[in-house]
């Protein structure tokens, strides 16, 4: 019995032999009754907004193509992210951090001399002279 039909009552619908057998197997491949793989059938085309006049295959494949492009170019942007942005900005970041850990060196003072002035030796020789 079918889940959620049982107390429907059958109906008649008329279809060429041909077509009632090719019918019959897909539904045993379907692993369903026949009720039911029809039910399925145009729940599909009823979803997706499909026409059974129409042909999924190249639309299918043009679609998957451009979905891959599309996710192609996605991956490609993030890791150009990653290697121009990211990447670096963590570098300068890890390299702040270790400078803050690093131990603190005393702070280098410039000494300040006091101002002698210092004879020049001109001037040394000069007094020696007049000595």
């Amino acid at each position: 019995m079918d889940i959620g039909y049982e107390k429907e009552q059958f109906t008649t619908i008329s279809f060429k032999c041909s077509t009632a057998k090719k019918f019959r197997i897909f539904s045993k491949k379907m692993g369903v009754s026949n009720t039911m793989t029809l039910q399925m059938m145009l729940d599909f085309f009823e979803e997706n907004g499909v026409s059974p006049n129409e042909s999924l295959g190249p639309q299918m494949i043009t679609l998957e193509s451009l979905i891959k492009k599309r996710i192609n170019g996605v991956i490609a942007i993030v890791k150009d992210i990653e290697k121009n942005q990211t990447k670096p900005t963590v570098a300068m970041l890890h390299a702040l951090f270790q400078e803050t850990t690093a131990e603190k060196k005393p702070l280098l003072l410039e000494k300040k001399e006091t101002m002698q002035v210092k004879p020049s030796k001109f001037q040394e020789k000069k007094n020696n002279n007049s000595q």
